[in-house]
């Protein structure tokens, strides 16, 4: 019974995500435009698309973007832990403020920080109205500027589960630890430092995954922000995938860029399977 149960997952699995899987890096090697082909044609796909300007300007606005956003949540998370586990008054009320954004879609927090930074209205309208008329705030249409309205909206709503995850870390470190630490009056900044991060490093390892992974699919909330403008200054390689895949009718182009997205992804994930079978194994 309990292997027939889990038939229809295992099913899933194999069909719909190795399956698709296997079909788009078949398709990447194809002359597919509108429509599948088996024309074979090798790496062209792949050539044209690395010769593709706005592939590569997305891929720098993907790395720009991943660092900022990775090391933002994670500090951002972090010390809001801290701060929570010091047993503060209405610690259950702060604990959902911090993590109810996470619970909003990227499309809904995409529109409502597009709201909150178009010039003119939200933060910009906002402090105009308090006797300051010559702010501007317009970064959300400012090429320059674009990518970084994305990683604060992205950061607003993920920045509460990274302080879920590691409060529950903190919750696991033995107070023994700090009485030793206070008696021997070591500073709370080196005990954070030199013996409660390491100990929270596997669930910062998990975190990083967790956020690498949301930086790769990073879409809805280009769309729902900027469109990946002004022009493309904030291009995503997922944008530019389903643009050609929708809009462009270039499935092969579309194929060979969604492979190269899945590598990175695959480059993070295999070695923390295999650790992590290893350990349960040992």
């Amino acid at each position: 019974m309990p292997y027939a149960a889990l038939l229809p997952m295992a099913l899933t699995v194999v069909v719909a995500y190795l399956g698709t899987v296997l079909w788009t890096v078949r398709t990447s090697f194809t002359a597919s435009r509108t429509f599948a082909s088996d024309k074979f044609i090798g790496l062209a796909q792949y050539t044209r698309l690395f010769d593709n300007e706005r592939w590569t300007h997305s891929l720098h606005n993907l790395a720009l973007y991943g660092v900022l956003f990775i090391v933002a949540c994670l500090l951002i998370g972090f010390l809001l832990a801290v701060f929570i586990d010091q047993n503060v008054t209405g610690e259950g009320v702060l604990r959902t403020v911090f993590l109810y954004p996470y619970a909003m879609s990227f499309v809904a927090t995409g529109l409502a920080w597009q709201w909150l930074l178009t010039p003119g209205a939200g933060i910009d309208g906002a402090i105009a109205r308090m006797g300051f008329p010559g702010f501007s705030f317009d970064w959300i249409v400012d090429q320059d500027m674009a990518i970084y309205t994305i990683v604060i909206a992205t950061v607003w709503q993920s920045a509460g589960l990274v302080m879920a995850l590691m409060l529950a870390g903190l919750r696991g470190i033995d107070g023994e630890i700090w009485k030793a630490a206070r008696l021997d009056g070591i500073p709370a900044w080196r005990v954070y430092l030199s013996i409660v991060l390491p100990m929270l490093w596997p669930t910062v390892a998990t975190v990083f995954l967790l956020l690498a992974t949301s930086v790769v699919k990073l879409f809805d909330a280009v769309v729902a922000m900027t469109q990946g403008g002004p022009g493309t200054a904030s291009e995503v390689p997922a944008k530019f995938i389903m643009d050609h895949l929708f809009l462009r009718s270039n499935i092969g182009l579309a194929s060979a860029a969604a492979v190269m997205l899945l590598a990175p992804v695959v480059a993070l994930l295999a070695p923390y399977a295999y650790a992590r079978s290893r350990r349960s194994r040992a």
